[in-house]
């Protein structure tokens, strides 16, 4: 074997599931880009890895080459014509650019200035409650899990009584699912049920939000199936709860860990949306799959027909080609670009949105919970499609009382 194999043979095989790299990517993901910028894996239904900036973003853009009808990065690739539809973000061309422009006036400007109030009286409601405890939380639970599950079912126009269940079922189908796959798939026939029976019970008086506005949408459109509209739906749901969580519990631990940067948010709230974007970019949550249309070669490597790739953004995001300080939060005035919300025709349509939820999270918490540090007990980061803390637990220091 030559040195040169034994670099690739070091770095191949990867295990997305291992505890090691969801607690920190980051050293895996140099040590590619410097000696197997491409990686392959058996394991968890096998693929390859992407870590270069410039190899993440042609692979995003070139749907030609790589399909986007298998987003999942573990498990099983369906055949096709059986993975799970979730358009527009699991659709290629032509048909996506339909989808997407549907769902566009849901995350545009003013819908999102709409979506503030309720987001920012979730988080002072909870705010309150962890005040009201003991002083210590395990924020997951308390606060980064709670304000996306309350914004996308008022968006969906959903029974507010089922909030629980819609959590229940994004741990069971992003966060268990990602190792198991026996219980995401029981999951993802849970959340088919319950859209097919709200479906199934036609249009209700007064009834807003994006599955009323489907229902009108496919009276003027016969070519809306029920099928993409309950895929839609499906989408709306996990994608609007999961990515956002995480993206808040890695922001709420990197606070707690970095008392200088949280010292200098709080007495700097102005620069909290800064803020977001840097921490978005080091903290990337998503990782995409895609699966090879067309055989290519990628970094010497031959990548087949059917083959998963697997697209972390927060490789991209940490690359040096493209950034001076990668693994560093540098938090200032200055604008932050990153790759949190992929690039291409994917680009997350709810992206805004996300943007705003994480903001008004931020400055709520720090207004009236300004010293916090991490509790004692163990914090464990998801796998999978999302990468965020499962628990973290934290102490609360002083409060500066309700500042609203």
């Amino acid at each position: 074997m030559t040195d040169t194999d034994q670099r690739v043979e070091d770095l191949d095989d990867f295990d997305l599931n291992d505890p090691e790299f969801t607690r920190d990517p980051g050293p895996r993901w140099q040590a590619m880009r410097e000696r197997c910028p491409v990686a392959h894996t058996t394991r968890n239904g096998g693929g390859w890895m992407l870590s270069t900036y410039a190899d993440i973003t042609a692979a995003a853009l070139d749907p030609a080459t790589f399909s986007s009808r298998v987003g999942e990065v573990t498990g099983p690739i369906p055949a096709e014509g059986r993975e799970l539809k979730l358009p527009p973000v699991n659709s290629d061309p032509p048909l996506h650019a339909a989808q997407r422009k549907l769902l566009m006036p849901f995350f545009n400007k003013q819908a999102i200035e709409d979506l503030e109030p309720i987001t920012r009286q979730t988080a002072r409601n909870q705010i309150d409650e962890i005040l009201g405890a003991d002083g210590a939380v395990e924020a997951v639970d308390a606060f980064a899990r709670v304000i996306p599950v309350v914004v996308t079912t008022h968006m969906l126009g959903l029974p507010e009584a089922d909030q629980e269940k819609f959590r229940e079922w994004t741990v069971r189908m992003l966060k268990d699912g990602a190792q198991d796959f026996t219980v995401r798939s029981a999951a993802v026939r849970d959340i088919q049920t319950y859209f097919a029976e709200e479906w199934a019970r036609g249009p209700q008086p007064g009834a807003r939000g994006i599955l009323a506005f489907l229902r009108d949408g496919q009276a003027a459109d016969p070519t809306l199936t029920d099928e993409t509209v309950l895929g839609m739906a499906f989408l709306m749901l996990i994608a609007g709860i999961d990515t956002t969580w995480s993206a808040l519990g890695s922001s709420l631990w990197h606070l707690a860990n970095h008392p200088a940067d949280r010292e200098f948010l709080v007495s700097s709230p102005e620069l909290i949306p800064q803020a977001v974007e840097e921490l978005l970019r080091v903290y990337a949550p998503v990782t995409i799959g895609r699966v090879v249309r067309e055989e290519t070669v990628l970094a010497g490597r031959t990548l087949r027909v059917g083959d998963r790739v697997v697209l972390p953004w927060g490789a991209a995001n940490r690359d040096p080609a493209k950034h001076e300080h990668p693994d560093e939060v540098c938090i200032g005035p200055q604008r932050v670009r990153h790759m949190a919300f992929g690039v291409g025709i994917h680009r997350c349509l709810g992206a805004g949105l996300a943007q705003m939820e994480l903001r008004v999270a931020l400055e709520e918490w720090l207004a009236r919970i300004p010293e916090f540090s991490p509790a004692p007990g163990e914090v464990t980061w998801s796998a999978g499609n999302t990468r965020g803390p499962v628990t973290l637990p934290l102490h609360i220091g002083r409060s500066t009382g309700d500042e609203r």
